[in-house]
């Protein structure tokens, strides 16, 4: 029997958003990680600096600014400067996907395109330590995964 996962390794960002990271490489400025939507849900309007690789696991989500849907075994290239709004229909229980993500993701301002907020390797690290001493793991559970 496959030994059962425990919870808390994702790190809760909203009620229906969480994340689970795989590596924190904060010598070449990247991270890899699941991120989970449950019940569907929006990961406000942003844009990246760098480039991003997915690939769909379970379930289905896009983009609000593009026509195509990713499901079950899709690959997502993400090109940097590209603003978009990742969108997971609420009929959707569970969506996983695996994220590369280089540099920064820079939340913008949907009236005005502006920055409003970011997140890179270091700000998810610190997030995930945050979680992990709030859940119980401790907050150097998330320092093993730092490369």
């Amino acid at each position: 029997n496959a030994k059962e996962e425990d919870p808390r390794v994702w790190v809760k960002q909203t009620d229906c958003l969480s994340f689970k990271p795989l590596c924190f490489c904060t010598s070449q400025g990247y991270y890899v990680n699941l991120l989970k939507f449950t019940g569907g849900g929006i990961l406000g309007r942003h844009r990246h600096s760098s480039p991003v690789h997915a690939l769909t696991l379970k379930g289905s989500w896009g983009y609000k600014e593009h026509d195509w849907h990713a499901s079950a075994g899709t690959y997502v290239f993400e090109p940097p400067g590209e603003t978009h709004t990742l969108i997971v229909d609420e009929d959707c229980d569970e969506m996983v996907a695996l994220f590369h993500v280089t540099g920064s993701l820079l939340y913008v301002s949907e009236e005005t395109g502006e920055v409003t907020g970011f997140d890179d390797v270091f700000s998810k690290l610190e997030k995930a330590r945050d979680w992990y001493e709030e859940c119980g793991l401790g907050r150097e559970y998330a320092d093993r995964l730092i490369r």
